[in-house]
């Protein structure tokens, strides 16, 4: 079941994600070669605090950590750790904070110092893929409208498009219905409504699609080995024209 959100719940779900974009800031500016992934884990958690609200992540499905901070190859899910971040490293940073019993959730990827060609163009592209998909959510459209402006952009600039893991709707839970594939025939699904809400998060490899997930049960990474961008922001669906991006200040 979709659950439709008022303007009054939408106004939560801006301020838990005007939190999440405000962290994202300050660890984006905090990522540079020598800082450990669990150093950016313990800045996501105090920015979040500091702002009056609640991590989203840790605690989630026994989740240990707030922030997901996966490198290079790992997709998405990567707990953070003693790993100390490299010169030329990707990082996709996925954060979630509550406020008022509603969520937020947005995510980005970043080079660590200066990035070579080749994983500068994924990160490019992959954010662009958002944008796009972003987009098509409106009044009218349906939800598959919104994953096959992902997939072609993403397969129009030779990347692949991750399927075992798709955006979702949120609200009171981080993950609701309907779910958002990244790829699809345009023209399918539900029609999308005034008081969606929805969480849009293309995952492109910059190989082939395939992941898996290691022991942890957590950190999907490729099968190829190829590296892996994330960027996700939460958008709420207006009565008319294109969607409010909540996550973005």
């Amino acid at each position: 079941m979709i659950i439709l959100k008022t303007p009054d719940e939408i106004a939560l779900m801006a301020q838990a994600s005007k939190v999440v974009a405000e962290t994202l800031i300050v660890l984006k500016k905090a990522v540079t070669p020598g800082i450990t992934t669990d150093e950016l884990d313990k800045l996501a958690e105090a920015e979040i605090l500091a702002r009056g609200a609640l991590p989203a992540f840790k605690g989630y499905r026994n989740y240990p950590k707030t922030l997901c901070a996966s490198v290079n190859e790992q997709v998405v899910h990567g707990i953070p750790s003693r790993r100390v971040l490299k010169e030329g490293d990707i990082i996709g940073l996925d954060l979630g904070a509550i406020v008022g019993g509603f969520y937020g959730d947005s995510a980005v990827t970043v080079a660590v110092g200066q990035a070579d060609d080749r994983s500068a163009h994924l990160v490019k592209v992959t954010e662009e893929s958002l944008y796009l998909g972003i987009d098509q959510a409106m009044v009218g459209n349906r939800l598959s409208d919104i994953s096959h402006a992902i997939q072609a952009h993403v397969e129009a600039a030779g990347y692949s498009v991750v399927t075992e893991f798709v955006g979702h709707g949120i609200g009171r839970q981080l993950h609701e219905e309907p779910q958002v594939p990244n790829y699809g025939k345009a023209g399918q699904g539900p029609r999308l409504q005034f008081g969606m809400v929805l969480a849009i998060e293309p995952m492109v490899n910059m190989g082939k699609s395939a992941v898996r997930v290691l022991e942890d049960r957590w950190t999907a990474v490729t099968v190829d080995g190829s590296r892996s961008a994330h960027f996700e922001h939460t958008i709420a669906i207006q009565p008319i024209g294109p969607a409010k991006i909540l996550s973005r200040l």
